[in-house]
């Protein structure tokens, strides 16, 4: 699952809503990337700073950080925790995200369409996951 959500240039294959996605920079500890959302007429892109980190309970983190877009704030957190003896190809899955608009027009506009997005995406990624893994 980790390696999913950190593939950030397929999202455009399996994510209904991005109409694009592109890695604008990558080291040793994550990536700059944009996505472009396009849902119900609506055309938006933004870009984060998402971190790859460890866990203590072995598991792994990705922190997303606002870099710019539509947004006032978006920060989030994608974190994948290991289930029974680490012998599984299970993980259990947690997604944390915290946004805001920039003024009432945009919120009134676009809050509702990423809303929806947003409770969509672990959904999106098991069955992204189902597809590829089996």
């Amino acid at each position: 699952m980790f390696a999913l959500v950190t593939d950030v240039a397929h999202y455009a294959d399996f994510l209904p809503w991005c109409d694009h996605a592109k890695i604008l920079e990558q080291d040793d500890t994550g990536m700059t990337a944009e996505v472009g959302i396009a849902f119900s007429g609506l055309r938006k892109s933004f870009v984060t700073r998402n971190t790859n980190s460890s866990m203590d309970d072995g598991g792994k983190q990705v922190s997303m950080r606002l870099v710019k877009g539509p947004f006032s704030r978006l920060e989030g957190h994608w974190r994948f925790h290991p289930v029974g003896d680490g012998t599984q190809r299970a993980c259990k899955v947690e997604l944390q995200l915290d946004y805001g608009f920039e003024n009432a027009a945009v919120a009134a506009i676009i809050g509702p369409v990423f809303d929806r997005i947003a409770g969509s995406m672990v959904d999106a990624f098991i069955k992204r996951a189902e597809q590829i893994y089996g």
